[in-house]
């Protein structure tokens, strides 16, 4: 079956004798030549599952960086818009690999339609740059930092320096860290409850590296905490004085930082929720069959158990196949990476997950023809 062609080569796919086995077949001239062997674990909810749910829309793929998250994100948008289902992918990641794995410009921050699938698939990469900014922008008035607007603004820099205790300097200056990756989610939630973006039954995270999703995920306690020393203060302000008329600002209507605050906590629960929510959420866990990246994603998935989000599928991406071992140095690295694969059986937090072996290919994937073809090897 012929997937996609480029005038150097063209990729096949087809079946050996085992239906575990999917090979990948290179065309160079006339000849034929095995380069990859996949031998996906076998599954009672696969891809089939994955499409019938008429409950399950978000699909949340994390790991370690470079271990080939985009492209599997990617792959399975295209494979869910190939199967009817109109399809967003979003990337949180700053290194907008998305545009990469599509050849499309995605960088704008607005919906882009993707070309190619049988259903409409549209993409979306946000800058958390831009995420940062907003939480500024909550915290401040035109000019100045975050704290000196806050407190002037009130009238009451004179006594800032009896407040100090507060420590809010940490807070209204520097974002605290995972609020760029949340805002960004929140935003796509706020696009999918908008009636014009409802036609979307799948919708796809490719998140940021593993540190930065552990940290959105404390993030809501984090606010938590933070908007109590917020309404501390407004408490301590209050009782200083009465003769200001409104505490944060002369104008009624004036929004204060301390309710744009407030706003923002909510827009970050509700983002907690959504991870929480095991009949509308999958938080799929993506690493690469090395010691380091098995055992970083152990902890990835302890993390999210402990935070409750709902965790059931591992892809270890990369794979050599046994053919490999024609070759001395592929010899020794299919055997390290046999090994990492034994750790995961044996590892409590791994073991219980539905194991996705992706096998290493020596093309790029990139375009929509390509990621189908890695879609079809690896979503089953």
């Amino acid at each position: 079956m012929l997937l996609t062609q480029t005038p150097k080569l063209t990729l096949f796919s087809s079946r050996l004798t085992s239906p575990r086995h999917v090979c990948l077949y290179l065309r160079r001239g006339g000849a034929f030549q095995v380069r990859a062997i996949a031998t996906p674990a076998d599954t009672a909810e696969g891809f089939e599952e994955m499409t019938a749910s008429t409950s399950r829309k978000y699909y949340m793929l994390g790991g370690k960086g470079g271990v080939g998250k985009t492209s599997c994100a990617a792959s399975l948008a295209v494979k869910f818009a190939n199967s009817g289902h109109p399809t967003l992918v979003v990337s949180t990641d700053p290194a907008h690999s998305l545009s990469d794995s599509f050849a499309q410009d995605l960088t704008g921050g607005l919906l882009v339609p993707v070309e190619g699938p049988d259903s409409p698939l549209f993409a979306l990469e946000i800058n958390p740059e831009n995420a940062r900014e907003e939480f500024r922008s909550a915290t401040q008035t035109s000019g100045g930092t975050g704290v000196k607007d806050f407190m002037d603004s009130m009238g009451l820099g004179m006594i800032a320096e009896q407040l100090g205790e507060l420590k809010l300097g940490e807070l209204l200056d520097t974002p605290p860290p995972g609020l760029d990756e949340a805002i960004a989610i929140s935003k796509v939630m706020q696009f999918v409850e908008s009636p014009q973006y409802s036609m979307f039954s799948r919708i796809i995270f490719d998140t940021a590296p593993t540190g930065h999703t552990l940290r959105l995920l404390s993030l809501p306690d984090f606010l938590d905490a933070s908007i109590g020393k917020i309404l501390k203060l407004k408490q301590k302000i209050s009782q200083a004085t009465s003769a200001i008329k409104s505490v944060f600002g002369q104008e009624g209507n004036k929004e204060d930082a301390s309710d744009k605050l407030e706003k923002l906590r909510e827009r970050m629960v509700k983002v907690r929720e959504l991870f929480r929510d095991t009949d509308s959420t999958e938080f799929i866990i993506v690493t690469i069959p090395t010691v380091m990246a098995i055992s970083e994603s152990s902890r990835l998935c302890t993390s999210l158990k402990k935070e409750q989000v709902p965790v059931k599928r591992l892809i270890v991406n990369q794979v050599l196949p046994p053919s490999a071992s024609d070759c001395k140095f592929c010899a020794m690295k299919r055997k390290d990476q046999m090994r990492a694969l034994d750790i995961i059986k044996s590892d409590s937090e791994l073991m219980g997950l539905n194991l996705i072996q992706a096998p290493l290919v020596d093309v790029e994937i990139r375009g929509v023809p390509a990621l189908r073809f890695l879609g079809d090897i690896v979503w089953k």
